[in-house]
């Protein structure tokens, strides 16, 4: 059956690619400075960085639209917060505070330890901050109760008084006063108990809770706290500290990009060096050191563009975004190599604007497909409810087409001006007329420096790489030998089984404190609370939405078997609520609070009695309790995704209209939707790359085979990236994105050489495809690999995250394209002939 090829789009794009390169070629200077021109007006954009850039953490790593957020919304309407009477139980955001926890490897209930912790709260208490020309402290920005600075709870149990711990008996998780009961589990960590009795403790946790009125001056405050804690954290030889701020996760995170901008030199230098070395030939014409330099330059034009025009059209540029030049090297660096390799098949007696047009039709239909899907699969990755995902994706795709554009026509206008210098014989670097062939007068030391132009004289091409005569020669007869096509099946079937194992092991959700560097203070702060206060986690509000008759017993039932159902979950403690508060009261006191009379005879004096409790209580103008909330304690026996899920299907299920919310679930909420979010993404990718290869090759098995690599490197991308540590999260999700285009380069290189190959047998397309464009994508892959190489060393999270993925995508993405997809293009070939 004759084949069927789907031509009638790439035989006339090539054919204007055809026409573009002779132009390019016969008016280089053109194609040259316009780029120039146009990256310098660009990247006048950056003028703008500083005033564009978007670092709040809620916003761009949360869900923009998540559940949390609108439930927020209800609390912050519904119970408003009283500046006089604070509550740090009753916060619907993370606050505005300062906090430590001093540890020992021993009991630190003792007199010695309990001093130096006191002697440290005075210190922070009586710190004097400058703002203004004027002086503040503690007390003119904390956070108040009934007049009074809020107060750490076991200092005030032992009335700040260290002797005092010898003769109080410490209860917990609660501990009760006359007034009121204490979450003492909030202050204590590694506590051992007898009978509910504390023995001993390893940890306490002291907060310092500020207003939110002034920004400015309570930033003052807790920078100050940070450095005053520092120093005194090394002073005592009894306790160990570690301390954070509501604000350190974000000043932290802010200096992650300042972390990882010296590497910039470092990559564009290394690059810049292996272009060189790769490119460098001992023909002193024949060799392309210009535009190997000019192709490194061509990546930074883009990346100048790319940036510079979003941040004129006002775009938030995140921080995140700073992984992007390093891609965009990789991408434009391997556009490079095979548009060399395409120049050098041509002949060389042509002129240059013929050479260029060769060059042209052979490679730019090739780039087009890769820039072309790598710039789909970052536009649709823009459609992510993260904006961290949402500015890489969209810097990133902007600077990946400029990349594209300036390949063809700043990067051609280079390769014209180089071929016009060698079609004169003049030398790379002197650019002064060179012999051709060593001069009888002359030593053979002499050809080394100051001869060149060989090529083959009977194909008139330029002479091969020993590279690509390696892949012509040697590898592609081993790898189409019968024999090692099955030992190649038996490891993409080992390779497969590995990576379905690392996604059932996959792990979803950003730790925040992987925001921050490696040797970052707070990195410290959160592995000390993790071992001493990791028995409870938050304590969640439960709102109950509707107008609801508490005095009702029969009602009640229904409210209290929604509170039995959440103390029935595993990992629910206790249940704290100002109803459950006054009917206490009321047995204690024999009263009958079980009719509407009486309930709002009595509940007013209760609530006098009990102020705090009035901030839990919202009513009608009429004097009805519309919506009122309640507390549940939370231990740390489950996941924060399962947990968070289940507390609200949880109060789904009650026949009470209930709401669950913490601060923290504004956070936890990325665990709901990133998974199904990656998958949707991936798969739409999937679907929009199959139709660009149906387009643009030839062939439909191929295209077939293109998406088929990209599924498979996603898979193999997915489950070894959980094997090694990294989680699925919005920083993987960027990678995962890119992933998606860089994974279909090599595979889409491969295959629509091998559709283009004038051979007739399957194997020696295979052969010729290996021959013609395995030295360049082996250039690219390391290219790209040196590329980031650097950001292994980073101490920060999110970039050795992206090296570790992009090593992965590279070293899968060449496997399939140089391994398994010509081994499977061979193996199909009686499909390939139906075809």
């Amino acid at each position: 059956m004759a084949r069927y090829h789907t031509d009638c789009i790439e035989r006339p794009l090539r054919i204007c690619f055809e026409t573009m390169g002779a132009f390019i070629g016969s008016h280089p200077w053109w194609f040259l400075i316009a780029p120039l021109i146009l990256s310098t007006g660009l990247g006048s954009g950056f003028y703008f960085l500083n005033d564009r850039m978007s670092n709040n953490i809620e916003e761009q790593f949360t869900p923009v639209d998540g559940r949390a957020k609108m439930e927020r919304k209800y609390i912050q309407d519904t119970f408003p917060g009283n500046d006089s009477m604070f509550s740090s139980l009753r916060m619907n955001t993370d606050g505005n505070y300062a906090t430590l926890i001093a540890t020992s490897d021993r009991n630190i209930l003792t007199v010695e330890s309990l001093q130096d912790i006191l002697d440290l709260d005075i210190k922070i208490r009586r710190m004097v901050v400058q703002f203004d020309n004027q002086t503040f402290k503690y007390v003119d920005v904390c956070a108040e109760v009934m007049g009074s600075c809020t107060s750490n709870d076991l200092l005030d149990i032992i009335e700040y008084n260290v002797n005092n711990i010898d003769i109080v008996n410490l209860t917990f998780p609660w501990y009760q006063t006359d007034r009121r009961r204490i979450p003492l589990h909030l202050s204590l960590g590694s506590v051992k108990v007898n009978k509910d009795v504390v023995e001993s403790a390893k940890a306490i946790q002291l907060h310092y809770y500020l207003r939110e009125d002034n920004k400015t001056k309570t930033d003052l405050w807790l920078e100050s706290f940070i450095q005053l804690v520092a120093n005194q954290s090394s002073s005592s030889s009894s306790i160990q500290v570690s301390y954070s701020t509501s604000m350190s996760m974000q000043w932290e995170f802010e200096k992650s990009a300042a972390s990882v901008i010296h590497l910039f030199s470092i990559t564009y230098a290394i690059a810049i060096a292996f272009s060189i070395l790769s490119c460098w030939r001992l023909d002193n014409v024949r060799t392309k050191v210009w535009v190997a330099c000019c192709g490194v330059l061509s990546t930074g034009l883009a990346v100048l563009s790319g940036f510079g025009a979003l941040l004129l059209l006002g775009q938030p540029f995140v921080m995140t975004v700073a992984s992007c030049p390093f891609m965009i090297l990789g991408i434009g660096l391997d556009d490079m190599f095979i548009m060399i390799s395409c120049w050098q098949r041509t002949r060389v007696l042509d002129s240059v604007p013929d050479r260029l047009s060769d060059t042209y039709r052979d490679a730019t239909i090739s780039i087009s497909i890769t820039t072309l899907t790598d710039a789909l699969a970052l536009f649709l990755g823009y459609s992510s409810p993260f904006g961290s995902v949402q500015s890489f994706c969209l810097y990133a795709g902007i600077s990946v087409c400029f990349c594209y554009l300036y390949s063809i026509t700043f990067l051609g206008a280079c390769m014209a001006l180089n071929g016009q210098r060698e079609a004169n014989n003049k030398h790379w670097f002197t650019c002064v007329r060179i012999p051709e062939d060593l001069p009888a007068t002359h030593s053979k030391s002499f050809s080394m420096c100051c001869v060149g132009g060989s090529y083959d004289g009977i194909t008139e091409k330029e002479e091969r790489e020993a590279m690509s005569q390696i892949f012509e020669r040697f590898y592609g007869p081993f790898l189409t030998h019968k024999l090692i096509k099955a030992c190649v099946f038996v490891i993409y079937v080992g390779y497969l089984a590995v990576s379905i194992y690392g996604c059932f092991m996959l792990k979803e959700g950003l730790d925040r404190s992987n925001l921050a560097l490696d040797d970052s203070y707070i990195s410290n702060y959160y592995n000390t609370q993790r071992q001493h206060f990791s028995e409870y986690s938050c304590t969640v509000m439960v709102a109950v939405k509707q107008l609801f008759p508490y005095w009702s017993v029969d009602e009640q039932e229904h409210l209290f078997s929604c509170i039995s159902k959440f103390e029935n979950l595993s990992y629910v403690n206790s249940t704290y609520g100002w109803f459950l508060s006054f009917q206490q009261y009321a047995n204690a006191t024999n009263l009958s609070i079980h009719s509407k009379e009486t309930f709002q005879t009595y509940l007013p004096h209760f609530l006098k009695l009990n102020p705090m409790f009035r901030q839990d209580i919202n009513w009608t103008a009429d004097n009805q309790i519309q919506a009122s909330r309640f507390f549940i304690q939370t231990l740390n026996k489950t996941t924060m995704k399962d947990m968070m899920s289940g507390l609200r299907e949880t109060a789904e299920e009650c026949p009470v209209e209930l709401l669950v919310y913490h601060p923290a679930f504004i956070y936890f909420d990325q665990y709901s939707v990133i998974m199904s979010n990656t998958i949707q993404t991936i798969l739409m990718v999937v679907i929009v790359m199959l139709v660009v290869s149906l387009i643009l090759i030839p062939s439909p098995l191929c295209s077939v085979w293109v998406a088929f690599a990209i599924c498979s490197v996603i898979v193999g991308v997915t489950g070894f990236m959980s094997l090694w540590g990294v989680h699925l999260d919005s920083i993987s999700m960027i990678n995962l994105v890119m992933c998606i285009g860089f994974s279909v380069d090599f595979s889409a290189h491969i295959s629509y050489s091998f559709v283009s190959s004038p051979k007739s047998d399957v194997n020696e397309k295979a052969m010729d495809a290996l021959a013609r464009l395995g030295y360049p994508i082996v250039q690219g892959a390391l290219s790209t690999v040196l590329g980031v190489v650097v950001l292994s060393v980073s101490g920060s999270y999110i970039f050795r995250s992206f090296f570790k993925i992009v090593f992965l995508v590279i070293t899968f993405g060449l496997l399939h394209g140089l391994v398994f997809i010509p081994v499977f293009l061979t193996i199909f070939g009686a499909c390939w002939k139906w075809c």
